[in-house]
């Protein structure tokens, strides 16, 4: 094999990763993680279509904690986008939503709020949520 060839492979596979990460950073594909929200922009962009689910989160809750391996599930066994949004860095979302507690969960479908639920929740509870707007 030649040089240029295996140069041309390499560019190549660097322009297919690149396309995987900026889709995975628009949330333009469905994701097996949560993805974290930078800013609001980044927030109406996931929000803006299909089914996704909110984690409304502090670091410093122990209820947040305990819910994080469920919603990591969620994302992972569902078709629906899963987003975390940290409420001491997006206290004007938090706000924006009305929320008062965390862990609020609130489930988005084709870019509408159309459930909310504040607590830890079970991921039956969760997945079931999600495929009824599925």
């Amino acid at each position: 094999m030649s040089d240029a060839s295996d140069s041309d492979d390499i560019e190549s596979i660097r322009e297919q990763k690149k396309e995987e990460l900026k889709s995975n950073l628009t949330g333009a594909s469905t994701a097996d993680e949560p993805v974290h929200v930078e800013d609001g922009d980044h927030f109406a962009d996931l929000t803006g279509d299909g089914v996704v689910l909110v984690d409304f989160y502090a670091d410093w809750c122990g209820p947040c904690k305990m819910l994080e391996p469920t919603v990591e599930s969620v994302a992972a066994e569902t078709d629906a986008t899963v987003a975390k949004v940290d409420v001491d860095q997006h206290q004007s979302l938090a706000q924006q939503f009305n929320v008062q507690g965390v862990p609020t969960l609130i489930l988005f479908a084709d870019g509408e709020a159309v459930e909310q639920i504040v607590g830890v929740q079970d991921q039956g509870t969760l997945v079931d949520l999600v495929e009824q707007y599925s």
